[in-house]
């Protein structure tokens, strides 16, 4: 049986991690670079690090403030926001990145993930969607940072990149996001149910519940969470005891 991952994400405007609600950042919690080590000795299984605005600005992602971040953190990290060609690829593999997550140049330019996939490897290549719910069991892709509405049916999307060879899906619900109310199982379930790589859910942790919800009845892969460990309401390691306790496995680096 597969190994669930706890991914703590985040959310990057300027040179601080913020809390959005509905992808409006409205609250500065830390610094990336505490933040990221904290939860690297916490026992993360990997990071997400979005610049939220770098797409929205049409402005370039901040490579050496990754580096600043990355240069302690010894496990995965998956970058995004402001991504637009290879380049911006390799540079971020070069200063730390280990994967990379693309949301609107993709949507407007689907070539460029097969040309990113066929260069660096699916396993690099991370398909990021901002979905909002529309209502009869569909759900609609935005970009630039969940403002910018496109017309894409996520599910849809999901599949079509899938054959254009990314290697992971990242997933945030924007009705959920920093609601702490639980992940959007519905939209989830609808994507990771028929996927064949792996599903990474994000947007709306409240508490441990709600991750064993979204992995057991929404079949995530991983978990993206922000608020509950960002403000230390618990930490990663009473997570996944408390997933393990639920016959949720998990790499079993917390303390007994």
């Amino acid at each position: 049986m597969k190994n669930i991952r706890i991914i703590p994400t985040l959310h990057i405007k300027g040179s601080n991690v913020v809390k959005p609600v509905h992808t409006e950042a409205l609250r500065v919690v830390g610094h990336p670079k505490e933040l990221a080590l904290r939860y690297y000795r916490e026992g993360a299984d990997e990071l997400i690090y979005l610049d939220i605005v770098a797409s929205l600005y049409q402005r370039n992602f901040d490579f050496e403030l990754l580096k600043s971040v990355s240069e302690e953190i010894f496990i995965p990290i998956t970058v995004g926001g402001g991504i637009r060609s290879l380049s911006d690829i390799k540079n971020a593999l070069r200063v730390g990145a280990d994967k990379v997550a693309i949301n609107t140049y993709a949507v407007h330019h689907p070539e460029f993930l097969k040309a990113a996939a066929e260069e660096f490897g699916s396993q690099c290549i991370v398909l990021y969607i901002e979905a909002k719910e529309k209502g009869d069991g569909r759900w609609e892709v935005y970009t630039d940072g969940g403002r910018e509405s496109t017309g894409v049916d996520a599910v849809e999307w999901a599949k079509r990149t899938i054959d254009l060879g990314v290697g992971e899906i990242l997933l945030t619900s924007i009705d959920r996001d920093g609601t702490r109310k639980g992940y959007d199982l519905e939209l989830t379930s609808a994507i990771a149910s028929t996927s064949p790589i792996p599903v990474i859910a994000h947007g709306g942790a409240g508490n441990a519940a709600h991750l064993e919800e979204i992995i057991k009845k929404g079949k995530a892969d991983a978990v993206g969470v922000s608020s509950i460990f960002h403000y230390a309401e618990t930490d990663i390691g009473a997570v996944k005891k408390n997933l393990s306790g639920r016959e949720i496995n998990v790499r079993a680096n917390y303390s007994n």
